[in-house]
């Protein structure tokens, strides 16, 4: 049986200071107002930690710190993938060392892999270690679509392979890979505009960039779900569907932690070459966390 990861996972910023260092206080006290706002889980140092910009000894730290600040309460991940199968998989087996409670291995971007290369590259890192693995597969950021049939492979010829993010926003490519792995793999959403319709079709929760947000809510509209108020769960799913617009109306994590910067919390600015949002694109944000009573 595959490890309970839980429903509502958030893919956690890295916050920096001012001088573009990684701020692990920061990242402490975010992971536990997380925690405490409804996410049973985070990701730490995955695509909207800003991965591709991090050293891995500054990965490894993250791990760390956030397990030392939230494990045993929540679920920790650590995102290890990267287009480089030994970069991946020397960090995933220095991942295991750190107590995290899985890993997430993203498709390997700019190579443009194959099916079957993307088949032996996660295979081959699953079987060097004991955590489990969730795949993401997100074709939008990596121009590769790893595909429900090579999946379901995975899921059935690697134990420890048991979650799948699915960030295609292709709900018919969500519904077949549900259908055709086994019942205890996971898959989640990996847009928070798809959680409700992923759900719906027998998904088992989201890896979410909104929760940082409206976490609380978020887990509230899950939890209606599953009790079978079906109306309650669509109607907090449309309060919220503005701020999963306003969060991804450019290019994430820019949105999200300039909103966290607004709310209060020190996340400090991005690493290059992502940059700050522009004055324009700032008011459009606070209008949207006005209008809705975030701001």
């Amino acid at each position: 049986m595959a490890p309970e990861f839980g429903r509502l996972i958030t893919a956690m910023v890295t916050p920096f200071k001012k001088d573009y260092s990684v701020n692990y206080d920061e990242a402490a006290r975010l992971a536990l107002w997380l925690v405490e706002n409804g996410s049973d889980g985070v990701v730490v140092a995955g695509t909207t930690g800003e991965s591709p910009t991090l050293k891995m000894e500054e990965k490894l730290n993250l791990y760390r710190t956030v397990v030392d600040a939230v494990g045993g309460h929540a679920t920790v991940i650590a995102g290890t993938g990267s287009n480089s199968f030994e970069d991946s998989l020397e960090l995933s087996k220095a991942a295991e060392k750190t107590g995290v409670d899985g890993i997430m291995l993203v498709t390997p971007y700019y190579n443009k892999p194959t099916q079957e290369g993307m088949y032996r590259h996660f295979r081959s890192i699953a079987e060097a270690i004991s955590l489990p693995v969730m795949l993401y597969n997100v074709p939008g950021r990596t121009s590769v679509n790893l595909l429900p049939e090579t999946v379901q492979r995975l899921a059935n010829d690697v134990p420890n392979i048991v979650a799948l993010k699915e960030a295609s926003g292709d709900l018919a490519q969500i519904t077949r890979a549900i259908s055709l792995c086994p019942d205890d793999f996971y898959v989640y959403s990996g847009d928070d505009s798809l959680t409700l319709p992923v759900m719906a079709v027998g998904g088992y929760g989201i890896v979410s960039v909104a929760s940082h947000i409206v976490g609380t809510r978020m887990k509230e509209m899950i939890d209606a779900h599953l009790n079978g108020d079906v109306r309650l769960a669509g109607r907090i799913h449309r309060e919220l569907s503005p701020i999963f617009k306003a969060l991804f109306a450019f290019t994430s994590p820019i949105p999200v932690k300039t909103a966290l910067n607004l709310g209060g919390h020190n996340v400090g600015p991005l690493r290059l070459p992502l940059v700050e949002a522009t004055p324009a694109e700032t008011e459009q944000l606070k209008s949207t966390l006005k209008s809705m009573g975030l701001l």
